[in-house]
């Protein structure tokens, strides 16, 4: 077990099955939900986004918010994500229901309205 650890978690790396189900929280301290995905730039192998579900009860009803992968920041003392953002601006973020038909395509007009969201530059 502890080898198997540690070729999924280093210092530096993580493997992607360990980032999806970690907890996100705000600056205060408020859990706002946990990571569902991430998505990765073919070209660049770069990630792109951490989708964010958020939401629902008992993972019912959950939305998923992609977020710029830069607005995340790693904060071993919570074992989750940080992001600079409230509850509230989430919940106006671009959003999508996975069982419904407004999943987003990750084209670049979809990247500038997200990031615009977030007042970054894409």
């Amino acid at each position: 077990m502890a080898m198997e650890l540690e070729t999924r978690e280093t210092h530096d790396m993580i493997a992607s099955d360990r980032v999806e189900g970690t907890a996100v929280y705000n600056r205060e301290g408020e859990r706002l939900g946990t990571i569902h995905r991430f998505m990765v730039d073919k070209i660049s192998g770069q990630a792109e986004y951490a989708v964010l579900s958020f939401g629902g009860l008992f993972g019912l009803g959950n939305r998923h918010y992609p977020l710029p992968w830069q607005k995340l920041s790693y904060d071993t003392g919570k074992g989750g994500y940080v992001v600079d953002l409230t509850k509230e601006q989430i919940e106006g973020a671009p959003s999508y229901d996975e069982e419904g038909d407004d999943l987003p395509t990750y084209d670049r007009a979809y990247g500038e309205r997200l990031y615009g969201y977030y007042g970054m530059t894409y």
